[in-house]
């Protein structure tokens, strides 16, 4: 039987390191620590299915909507405290340690090598400005860093006006490839002498290339990953940006409406950095087998939170 549409596996998509890295910590936190309590400050990764799973290891996740990593550790009162992926403040990790926790920082090194970044140029006496997303906790860490001279510039947003040449540029490296280059240009026409570091990871840049490489042929695409999943979000506006007709954002299978599908020719399947294998495996069997037959049903593919 001939397919309804074609199928298009984009690659690459899902864990990046910074993610796989950061689980396998958590991980082997608990195998190292199997009679302590153990608390995530903020989600380990953006990706509710992957928080599932650490659950069933119990171990727990403190997250609030609007509240920093500062606040958030009033909530955790005893063993160890994991730092997410996405980097922590210096005052946090103060906090805890003066609290009496032990502490794990699961943060990326990318991230890292951004904050390392950042405080070379602040000891120099360099004004930061740091273009990416307010309350996202690894724009949060790196404004942390110096609340008086690390400022948060958003995409196509105000530039401050300093009366300084001594300025650093730099990014969250979860953002768009192509806002960041708009921004970046912005800034420097403003302030031709500035430094500038663009810091988008490799996982971010490469996931978003591969969707601006598709054939014009693609009528739709998949995008799956959690809403909270900036990177997610940004390969889904990239996607915008090419004018792919449909774009599907789901966080896994149970989100999918297959009807969507049927006016559909070539569609192409991606995955935020956050995403695990398991969620992205029986989508694209789903897909595919859909295309075959019309009746199978998503009851018939079960989720197994598995990492």
């Amino acid at each position: 039987m001939e397919n309804r549409f074609k199928v298009i596996n984009v690659s690459p998509r899902g864990f990046c390191k910074g993610v796989y890295n950061a689980i396998e910590l958590a991980k082997q936190t608990r195998m190292d620590y199997p009679n302590e309590k153990i608390t995530i400050l903020g989600e380990l990764v953006h990706n509710k299915d992957v928080v599932l799973a650490l659950k069933s290891l119990n171990i727990d996740t403190i997250e609030s909507k609007g509240k920093q990593r500062i606040d958030l550790l009033d909530e955790v009162l005893e063993g160890i405290v994991i730092f997410s992926a996405h980097g922590i403040s210096p005052l946090v990790e103060l906090k805890a340690k003066n609290k009496g926790l032990k502490t794990i920082n699961a943060s990326c090194v990318d991230v890292l090598k951004t904050q390392d970044l950042i405080k070379s140029y602040l000891e120099n006496g360099y004004d930061i400005f740091y273009i990416g997303q307010k309350d996202h906790p690894e724009a949060e860490a790196s404004l942390d860093l110096n609340k008086n001279k690390v400022h948060l510039i958003h995409v196509n947003g105000e530039i401050p006006e300093l009366n300084t040449n001594t300025i650093f540029v730099t990014n969250q490296t979860t953002m768009s490839i192509l806002d960041i280059k708009e921004t970046l240009q912005n800034i420097q026409t403003k302030y031709p002498n500035a430094i500038v570091s663009n810091e988008i990871c490799s996982a971010t840049r490469l996931r978003q290339e591969a969707v601006l490489k598709l054939s014009s042929s693609v009528d739709a695409i998949i995008i799956i990953g959690d809403k909270s999943s900036n990177n997610t979000k940004m390969l889904a506006k990239i996607a915008q940006n090419k004018s792919i007709k449909t774009i599907i954002e789901i966080q896994n299978l149970r989100e999918l409406n297959p009807k969507v599908l049927d006016a559909c020719h070539e569609i192409a399947i991606t995955a935020g950095a956050s995403t695990p294998k398991f969620i992205i495996d029986e989508i694209v069997h789903f897909v595919e087998a859909y295309s075959n037959d019309q009746n199978i049903s998503i009851e018939s593919y079960s989720i197994n939170p598995f990492i």
